[in-house]
């Protein structure tokens, strides 16, 4: 039988960011690691984009070698404490699981977080290259090739808009599902072997890509992230009480805005509206709950069945008090006086599927207006053109898609300018989350080490 963590109390974590699983216990570990069937053709490892050797590290877990189930990981991911809380398990390793097929998969996520949350990496000597490295944003993708480059010998500086470090793995996902205490350890596991972090830098602005080549880098990795918030380009969308997803997560995870007592201290409604069925409309609703809105709605345009966000989320959602309204799609916000008084929805049915293979939303011509004071917009993000213009006007004119992304090599992350690469959000290959970005910056790191090997 898989093993399962203690939850925090479904009304208790309401009012509280803490985390709402904790670890597994050592004998559930023992007990669930017994399960892996050590397969000679792992499907679970084809499944994980950065490669991570599973049924190896299971087995060092069987033999109460957790000091080699770490080293095991930490082979291909310097993230296993991160990865084991917000990569989607269901949908890459633990979904290939052959258990799976006619059971339940091997909890691979919390067996990764427990050995990330329990081992440390081993500080080996690092023979330096001599050559440096830029790196933009300290995400997902950016302190995965930071690793990497970094144990290749590489002189390597991470820049940083904001004033902390982490990219959206702080100020996107909340503290109840990434404790800021993990991703903190992460990322002093990261400086322990060298790495150099530079806050405040905002490349683009405050510095530019041909700066920095001038300032000595023989290499430059873009992984700034998509920080421009889509939004539905509806009446009533600059009335006060209108937020993206982006803007109401930072605010809350990042500057604490929902103390009194900040600087910019967020005002609370009654009910509020997300819009969207992702992960990050999950965290959005979420959020809102524990900030103390009294009503929180998910709005989404297809049924349940269409939801991408993770299943536990979309459990934890409900328990948390969560409503789903589904077959919705916003029309029309309406306001008094300059603020969101409701909002008003077009009744939809599901027609057929649409590019992704998922079925299309059809208007039926009828409307439903709600009452409302604020609405949060979850549908995705596009580039911010910050650094593609800055470069343009030093001479630095990246090739781009026609939505903003930078175009470039699937295999290398290598950009139309030599020697600069992009990964992660800003030159998205595949769906767009913690792992995939992981993996963009594992692939450009090996390129960028195999170029300035030449």
């Amino acid at each position: 039988m898989r093993q399962r963590p203690i939850e925090q109390d479904k009304i208790q974590r309401r009012s509280n960011f803490n985390a709402v699983e904790e670890n597994l216990t050592a004998e559930q570990v023992k007990l669930e690691a017994s399960r892996c069937l050590n397969c000679k053709n792992p499907r679970c490892v084809q499944g994980c984009p950065v490669n991570i050797q599973i049924p190896k590290f299971i087995a060092a877990l069987k033999e109460d070698d957790i000091k080699k189930a770490g080293e095991v990981i930490r082979e291909t991911s310097m993230l296993p404490s991160v990865c084991g809380r917000v990569c989607p398990q269901e949908k890459q390793c633990e979904g290939n699981c052959v258990l799976g097929i006619k059971g339940e998969p091997v909890a691979i996520g919390a067996l990764e977080r427990y050995v990330g949350d329990n081992t440390n990496p081993e500080n080996t000597e690092i023979k330096n290259s001599g050559k440096k490295v830029a790196i933009i944003g300290s995400g997902c993708a950016g302190i995965t090739a930071a690793a990497d480059l970094r144990k290749a010998g590489h002189d390597v500086t991470i820049f940083e808009a904001l004033h902390k470090f982490g990219g959206v793995l702080r100020y996107g996902i909340p503290p109840f599902r990434l404790p800021r205490t993990v991703l903190d350890k992460e990322i002093n596991n990261l400086k322990s072997i060298g790495v150099k972090f530079e806050k405040n830098v905002v490349v683009g602005k405050s510095i530019t890509i041909k700066q920095l080549q001038d300032d000595g880098f023989d290499a430059i990795f873009i992984c700034s992230g998509a920080g421009l918030p889509k939004m539905m380009n509806i009446e009533g969308e600059n009335l006060n009480g209108v937020f993206s997803a982006n803007e109401f997560l930072t605010r809350v995870n990042l500057m604490q805005a929902n103390l009194e007592e900040t600087a910019t201290p967020l005002k609370k409604g009654e009910k509020v509206a997300v819009i969207g069925g992702g992960n990050v409309a999950m965290d959005a609703a979420r959020t809102a709950v524990r900030v103390g809105f009294k009503e929180v709605y998910i709005f989404y345009r297809r049924t349940e069945a269409e939801l991408p966000a993770r299943l536990e989320e979309i459990r934890h959602a409900k328990e948390e008090g969560v409503v789903f309204k589904f077959l919705y799609a916003p029309s029309k916000i309406l306001g008094t006086e300059g603020y969101v008084s409701g909002m008003e929805f077009e009744i939809m049915e599901l027609g057929e599927p649409d590019e992704s293979g998922r079925r299309s939303p059809v208007g039926t011509g009828k409307f439903e207006t709600i009452d409302l004071d604020t609405v949060i917009v979850a549908l995705g993000t596009g580039p911010n053109p910050i650094i593609q213009k800055s470069s343009k006007m030093d001479g630095l004119d990246f090739e781009t898609d026609r939505k903003g992304y930078f175009t470039v090599n699937s295999e290398t992350g290598e950009t139309s300018i030599p020697t600069i690469y992009a990964g992660g959000d800003v030159a998205p290959v595949g769906t767009s989350n913690a792992i995939n970005a992981m993996g963009a910056g594992k692939r450009a790191a090996k390129a960028i080490n195999e170029m300035l090997n030449k």
